[in-house]
């Protein structure tokens, strides 16, 4: 889980970028572009959020990240075979769950940012694709850049994130592990009554103090 915790933070700031709603013709990396100096530079101006306010953090994911990330695709991704086996009702809590989940973690993440940059490679992908793989590298202050990948596909609300590769390892197929080895020991009802005790234990623990 810590190794999970680290991929997303350091993904965070790509996420972060794809946060509004952008015209249909718009190609998916320059509407990552375009939208990652709002986000980047918010979280690095804002007092209360470098502080750690959580309601500020949380409002600012719930405005610019949550509209961009398809976290059923995700969920379902991430349970893999298992997801054909729950029930709608068992697939909609455990997609609840891994949502508010990655929203406790992406809060976290967002309140480290300080003097990250975000610089794009070309994009690869013919005019018709409807999938994507954005490619960026984060520069950190201290040690090399991060490179960061990132799979968006075109849907009917727009383009939306539904993986992230970090350093190689794709968030995924990270969760896709952790999720099968929960589920083979406890169920799918038991996969969701670990995420929520998670939860209600972040809920409950102030966001972490930015790294100086």
């Amino acid at each position: 889980m810590k190794l999970i915790k680290h991929l997303i933070a350091l993904a965070t700031v790509a996420i972060a970028t794809s946060a509004t709603a952008a015209a249909p013709a718009e190609a998916p990396d320059a509407l990552v572009k375009r939208i990652s100096a709002d986000v980047i530079d918010t979280a690095k101006a804002d007092k209360d959020i470098q502080a750690g306010n959580q309601k500020k953090v949380m409002d600012l994911v719930e405005s610019k990240i949550l509209p961009h990330v398809d976290f059923q695709r995700m969920t379902q991704l991430a349970a893999g075979r298992f997801w054909r086996d729950a029930s709608p009702e068992q697939q909609k809590q455990l997609s609840n769950e891994f949502r508010t989940l990655l929203i406790f973690t992406y809060s976290g993440a967002l309140s480290q940012i300080k003097n990250e940059t975000v610089e794009f490679k070309p994009l690869r992908a013919a005019p018709e694709d409807k999938e994507v793989e954005v490619r960026s590298q984060v520069n950190v202050a201290r040690g090399e850049p991060v490179t960061l990948n990132y799979r968006l596909a075109q849907t009917p609300g727009g383009w939306k994130i539904f993986d992230i590769n970090v350093l190689g390892a794709w968030l995924v197929e990270t969760y896709k592990g952790t999720f099968a080895s929960e589920i083979n020991k406890s169920g799918i009802d038991g996969l969701i009554k670990t995420l929520a005790e998670r939860n209600k234990k972040l809920a409950a623990k102030p966001l972490a103090k930015p790294i100086k």
